[in-house]
């Protein structure tokens, strides 16, 4: 058990989440018609490091090096004043968006707030041609007109569940569990570390 509640089931493991990565990774290119014009950039604190993932595919099998960026948004949340101490990172993009094809990257897709305050971020730092939403789980629930171009897995939650992913890089296992969310608490991402 952790802070979320008890894991009811893993919906993807390891081999899943890289088969759904290698997947989107075809279908950014598909849609864009290559990696000419492409940047990846992933949402903080799991979204990047899918990005970083999805980035190192794209290169292997076209051979370009993507521009590939972190955003935080902790302080465009419409959510920011109710959280008195708010765990912020840092934003790295070191590239110009403007005029660029950018694919945003995020881990789970539930009520769209996190999207909208990624594209209000976005917006303040350039002005893209195209930004296209990559997500690895869709888990429905969508509380603002928001949805994903690339979808690695849809998972069919309840709003008492919690979806939630983790990675080697960060948890030291990768897997999407569904969790039952634990009296007090409320659904959202996995603090860095795992449990």
């Amino acid at each position: 058990m952790n802070d979320a509640g008890t894991v009811k089931t893993v919906c993807m493991d390891a081999d899943e989440i890289e088969r759904s990565l290698t997947r989107i990774a075809h279908q950014i290119l598909e849609t864009n018609k290559g990696a000419g014009n492409i940047a990846l950039v992933g949402i903080v604190t799991r979204g990047d490091l899918l990005a970083k993932r999805l980035a190192e595919k794209i290169e292997a099998i076209e051979g370009t090096k993507v521009p590939l960026g972190k955003l935080d948004i902790s302080f465009y949340r419409d959510d920011f004043a109710t959280h008195l101490s708010p765990e912020v990172h840092s934003t790295d993009i070191l590239f110009d968006l403007d005029g660029k094809d950018v694919v945003l990257v995020d881990d789970v897709l539930y009520t769209g707030r996190t999207i909208r305050a990624a594209l209000d971020a976005l917006m303040d730092i350039g002005r893209p041609s195209t930004v296209q939403l990559a997500v690895l789980v869709d888990r429905g629930h969508r509380q603002l007109p928001i949805r994903a171009d690339f979808v690695g897995k849809n998972v069919p939650s309840s709003s008492d569940e919690n979806v939630r992913l983790f990675l080697e890089e960060a948890d030291g296992k990768s897997e999407v569990e569904i969790l039952e969310i634990a009296p007090g608490s409320r659904a959202g991402s996995a603090p860095l570390g795992g449990e």
